[in-house]
């Protein structure tokens, strides 16, 4: 299964990002979303920034997951 999951923009450099995904750093591609800024939101996949997203929609798309992954349920083909 592939999954998009939404992460903070902690620096940008260029065409490269920081990100946070739940305390975890990573370096992403934002080629995608060039008028991202630090601070905002991307959905990422694969190591590349897909889209923006507001605050408040990472949030609760976070918290889904948190709950997915926290409830033990096999998911679609798992």
């Amino acid at each position: 299964m592939c999954l998009a999951v939404p992460a903070k923009v902690v620096e940008l450099r260029g065409d490269t990002a920081t990100i946070d995904m739940e305390g975890v750093r990573r370096e992403v591609s934002v080629l995608l979303v060039p008028d991202i800024k630090a601070g905002e939101y991307v959905i990422v996949h694969a190591g590349f920034a897909i889209g923006k997203l507001d605050e408040h929609e990472a949030l609760e798309s976070l918290k889904l997951i948190r709950q997915v992954l926290g409830s033990g349920e096999e998911g679609v083909g798992g």
